[in-house]
């Protein structure tokens, strides 16, 4: 039997018409202005009332990229439309807590935009889509994250969407004084904000997936089935030797050694011998830490320096805030068991890694080392694992180091 052939995952990643880093979006926009707050995590706009002193607003928009593909090919084998409730979620996180990192945690507008191949995709699809929204929605101001939805648009646009597209744009009117304009200083410490294992608002083991880097955990992990029985579910016109390349099915069930417990490491939370499928640790719906961050902002106020979310660019979104800053992770989360069996299907090495996902905390406070244990203790209050994960120091350029169990990766500033 040959052996397979690996192709680096960055290249693995354009071939497949996808960036981790998307060098051309930040090109194109960068003549753009950057709003009322430069260095804000997302774009901070003067307040459309007209109240140009003491409210602002933020509006963001994104979508659950291409997990609903994933979705799609759970639905297709296993008949279960619940997996589209997670994808609901997806959308609606990859927003939020984007702007939980400004300060923004609450009275949140949501509005969604469905885009379908009707062909493929029925309405009761749709309506699991909705219902998962609604459900998150009611779930978060049941934590006192108040969120309303504004309606939506569901489009069939079957000659331009090959399954499903599901986006959320969300809007929120806040105080000035309230933003978290990103200003990391030497000497702080970054505590990192658990990917994985069960918090006390989620009702299942969540593997640490998040919404990012699924194009490759879906072609690289899945066998050629899925090549073959659903050719709807990928680009016809990407090489056959970049499609469903790996060995797994969806319904696997994860290797016998691996338990919950050994795959949530000091996270630990729930049910230690349960076992899942392969399918369920990639759906697993993005985590939100606004209920997290808004305690956090109450108790912590101007002690936070930063809140970066690490969703595209991994562990490296840091490099786009950090100003003359040199940070350094050198007591990160062993990666979870998900991103290991991504590595091992994918043969990307770690450096890889590390860029195109979160590997086992996807949120990153930063604050003077004597406030580090007062956020572990409120994450953890939630059930969400939590440890000061860095440091930072003065630089000419920003930098950053990760510091693994098995190496030192280094990365330039952007």
């Amino acid at each position: 039997m040959s052996q397979p052939i690996f192709v680096r995952m960055s290249s693995r990643y354009e071939l497949r018409g996808v960036s981790a880093t998307k060098e051309d979006i930040h090109k194109a926009i960068a003549s753009l202005d950057k709003g009322l707050f430069p260095n804000a995590f997302c774009k901070v706009l003067p307040d459309i009332a007209g109240d140009d002193d003491t409210f602002c607003n933020v509006m963001h928009a994104d979508t659950a990229g291409t997990k609903p593909a994933l979705a799609y090919l759970y639905w297709k084998e296993t008949g279960e439309v619940s997996v589209w409730k997670g994808i609901a979620q997806d959308a609606i996180v990859m927003n939020i807590d984007d702007m939980a990192c400004v300060g923004v945690c609450d009275n949140i507008i949501l509005s969604s935009n469905i885009a379908r191949n009707k062909n493929l995709i029925p309405g009761d699809v749709i309506a699991a889509v909705i219902e998962g929204t609604q459900e998150f929605v009611e779930g978060m101001n049941a934590l006192g994250v108040k969120m309303m939805l504004a309606g939506g648009e569901t489009a069939d646009v079957g000659d331009i969407v090959r399954t499903i597209d599901v986006g959320i744009t969300a809007f929120a009117r806040t105080k000035r004084e309230q933003i978290i304009e990103a200003k990391i200083q030497p000497g702080d410490v970054i505590v990192g904000l658990a990917s994985f294992g069960q918090s006390s608002y989620e009702t299942e083991y969540n593997s640490g997936i998040g919404c990012n880097g699924l194009t490759s955990a879906r072609h690289d992990v899945l066998s050629s089935f899925y090549r073959d029985e659903f050719p709807e579910s990928f680009d016809p016109d990407l090489k056959m030797k970049l499609v469903y390349t790996g060995s797994k099915r969806l319904t696997d069930d994860l290797p016998s050694e691996v338990t919950l417990r050994q795959a949530q490491g000091d996270s630990a939370q729930g049910d230690s011998d349960s076992q899942t499928t392969i399918g369920r640790m990639l759906l697993s719906p993005t985590r939100t830490y606004v209920p997290v961050i808004k305690e956090l902002l109450s108790e912590l106020g101007n002690d936070i320096h930063a809140l970066i979310h690490c969703t595209g660019g991994g562990q490296t979104k840091v490099l786009r805030f950090a100003k003359g800053i040199h940070v350094i992770k050198d007591n990160l989360f062993e990666p979870p068991f998900i991103f290991k069996l991504i590595q091992r299907e994918s043969g990307a090495d770690w450096k890889e890694m590390y860029q195109v996902f979160n590997m086992g905390h996807r949120m990153e406070v930063y604050l003077p080392e004597d406030q580090a244990e007062r956020v572990i203790s409120v994450a953890r209050s939630f059930g969400i694992g939590a440890r000061v994960i860095g440091r930072c120091e003065a630089s000419d350029t920003p930098s950053l180091i990760l510091m693994t169990s098995s190496e030192t990766i280094e990365y330039q500033g952007l």
